[in-house]
């Protein structure tokens, strides 16, 4: 059986036993059928450790690193993990090499005052600065990846109860309460600026653009982009700078650390941990500046 054939088989199996989402699909794709071509003619269910080394080794003098080393080595190990369990192959040749060391960086954030200039950048006397102040309130109400937020729809949310229906990365619902303000800033858009776009045309979705239809996780990015240059945050952000915040700014004022990981969808409670670091910073820089002793 040739790579191309039992990488697709590996990718159909993981996909039905673990619901694993389409990027995360997309990465172990890319970077096995990668592997599959440096191997050129050799088989891929037998290559033995040394071979994967030198791959790894290979693909770290072009240049990947440390973090891309260890996600294609997470790819690899996966994949023979699964051939081993269907008793294809007998020995793992992944089990002896170690991952890369990697450092867990910080998330980026914004301080509160940040986010309140942030959040008054958009021109809110128009329909699309209506619905961008919209969309950037309830990124920080809730704490939403991007790409759930572009994606709502209006049975997802409960206007009567103030949450929102989500369906994260591997299928798992969760429900986010979004709070007074966010949820009063929906319900004027629901009224008056999205019929404005809208016009007689219909869309499922609860955010729309010109073209009657969802608006996507780039088109968003350059939004957020626009309007932090207007509000002169010279700050490096990214597509999840919000729902960094949103942990952030409520591990600052107390929240628990487990209720954080419920709201913002993680499985594994060692993912949240990332941002008590920065809450930890945050309350040295604190003490430092009003301690008597600090």
């Amino acid at each position: 059986m040739n790579a191309t054939v039992l990488i697709d088989q590996f990718l159909d199996a993981v996909w039905v036993e673990q619901g694993l989402s389409e990027n995360t699909l997309s990465a172990y794709g890319s970077d096995l059928r990668i592997f599959a071509k440096w191997l050129k003619d050799k088989p891929i269910l037998e290559v033995d450790g040394g071979q994967l080394s030198d791959f790894l080794e290979g693909r770290h003098k072009e240049g990947i690193g440390n973090r891309s080393t260890a996600r294609i080595l997470s790819s690899l190990r996966r994949f023979y993990g699964y051939y081993i369990r269907e008793n294809s192959i007998k020995i793992d040749p992944t089990a002896l090499i170690e991952s890369p060391h990697i450092g867990q960086p910080l998330p980026k954030s914004l301080s509160e005052l940040d986010v309140e200039l942030l959040l008054d950048a958009p021109e809110v006397t128009n329909a699309l600065g209506f619905r961008d102040r919209t969309m950037l309130e309830m990124l920080y109400a809730t704490g939403l990846r991007v790409s759930e937020l572009v994606n709502l729809k209006f049975e997802q949310i409960s206007f009567r109860q103030g949450v929102v229906r989500i369906i994260g990365k591997g299928n798992k619902e969760r429900l986010v309460p979004v709070g007074e303000v966010a949820m009063g800033w929906l319900e004027e858009y629901m009224v008056q600026a999205r019929k404005t776009i809208l016009g007689e045309r219909q869309c499922d979705y609860l955010f729309v653009t010109n073209r009657a239809d969802s608006m996507t996780r780039q088109a968003f990015w350059h939004i957020i982009k626009r309007h932090a240059k207007k509000a002169q945050i010279n700050k490096e952000l990214s597509p999840h700078t919000l729902r960094h915040a949103f942990a952030t700014h409520l591990l600052n004022h107390g929240a628990d650390l487990r209720v954080v990981q419920l709201l913002l969808g993680h499985s594994d409670l060692s993912t949240t941990q990332i941002y008590t670091h920065i809450a930890r910073e945050r309350l040295k820089e604190l003490h430092s500046k009003y301690h008597p002793r600090g």
